[in-house]
């Protein structure tokens, strides 16, 4: 509501008009003034006054219908009508009313009587702005929680779980996704035989077997807390302890990696036909690497960077079908919790010295 309010006055008669302002001023108010129905409409649309006083009887159009069509309009915010008549007859009165108005007034008009009308209806008009206010309030926050939801639904279509989420609450600059050092555990899966398998399958197939090996991942991977970094076709790269710090992060991995060999066994049994057998490897290394952020601006990916992820996928490379094969910092941090084999010394293509190997 304007401060002070605004009044409109429609009257065809100059005087009455005069009157009315002249009333409304002394009290406070400003007015403005029109001279029949179409000008009440046109005034009402330009200047949105906090109250009309509208005479009834005019030519053209009587006040009857200039409500009618003042509730009509959707574009209009609500405005107070006191219709102003002569007449007060009960059937007019009670058709104004069903025109819209909210009050009236007869002719002549009492000066205490108007002042009382006009300070009441302000008061609606006043309870009704801020009940507006607190609808579009509350409108605008359940949008942002819509929108938010939405944009956390998107992210998390091609970003980690965790990383959506910290992008949502604090940006894509909060301290968790920033360049940094950090011991984390990283396991790298994927399909043994797939080659052979892709090549003597039509493709509705081999893009099922794919989903049905991720569906087998994706809930293990929120279950032990892990954090998907990417696909790598017919393989996953899953890190724990980052972003988000997970305790005792070995033991995660492990548990993944042993619930991960039973259920995709099981789901793929429909698809080892024909002596195409598809079985998974996985290697899983730890210690201190880079994790952040890396792209440009139109993608960005979470990712970890260095020894520890390519000391995985070395292992993985190597693992035979069904096997999950580990480096010594994996055994020393289960401490005997988890039976290890030691395999061998392997000396791994780009990695310096041999690592040695264990099987889980």
């Amino acid at each position: 509501m304007q401060d002070p309010p605004l009044i409109l006055i429609v009257d065809d008669q100059q005087d009455n008009r005069n009157l009315l302002s002249m009333r409304l001023n002394a009290n406070g108010y400003i007015t403005a003034e029109a001279i029949d129905g179409e000008d009440a409409l046109e005034k009402a649309t330009d200047l949105l006054p906090d109250l009309i006083l509208l005479d009834v009887m005019m030519p053209k159009m009587d006040g009857f219908e200039v409500c009618r069509r003042l509730r009509m309009d959707p574009l209009l915010p609500f405005i107070p009508v006191v219709l102003v008549t002569a007449r007060s007859d009960t059937q007019d009165m009670v058709q104004g009313l069903e025109a819209g108005a909210n009050d009236y007034l007869t002719k002549p008009v009492d000066g205490t009587a108007l002042i009382a009308r006009v300070r009441s209806m302000l008061r609606i008009k006043a309870l009704h702005d801020e009940v507006q206010g607190w609808n579009k309030e509350l409108e605008d926050r359940v949008n942002q929680q819509v929108n938010q939801i939405e944009r956390f639904n998107r992210l998390r279509r091609f970003l980690p779980r965790q990383v959506a989420e910290e992008v949502i609450s604090g940006g894509d600059d909060s301290d968790l996704l920033k360049n940094r050092r950090a011991d984390i555990v990283v396991l790298f899966a994927d399909l043994r035989g797939f080659s052979t398998f892709t090549e003597a399958s039509e493709p509705g197939v081999v893009i099922e077997a794919l989903n049905v090996f991720h569906n087998c991942a994706g809930p293990l991977i929120e279950q032990h807390q892990g954090t998907l970094e990417r696909f790598l076709g017919d393989g996953i790269v899953v890190l724990f302890n980052a972003p988000l710090p997970t305790i005792d992060p070995t033991a995660h991995a492990v548990a993944f990696a042993s619930e991960l060999h039973v259920k995709v066994a099981k789901a793929l049994t429909p698809f080892q036909k024909g002596g195409l057998g598809l079985s998974l490897g996985i290697g899983i290394a730890k210690g201190v690497t880079t994790i952040g952020c890396i792209g440009f601006e139109g993608r960005f990916d979470y990712a970890a960077i260095g020894h520890v992820p390519n000391l995985a996928a070395r292992l993985c490379e190597h693992a035979e079908p069904a096997q999950t094969l580990v480096d010594a910092s994996i055994v020393e941090a289960l401490e005997e919790t988890r039976e290890a084999e030691f395999l061998r010394n392997q000396k791994f293509k780009g990695l310096s010295g041999a690592t040695p190997v264990f099987s889980i």
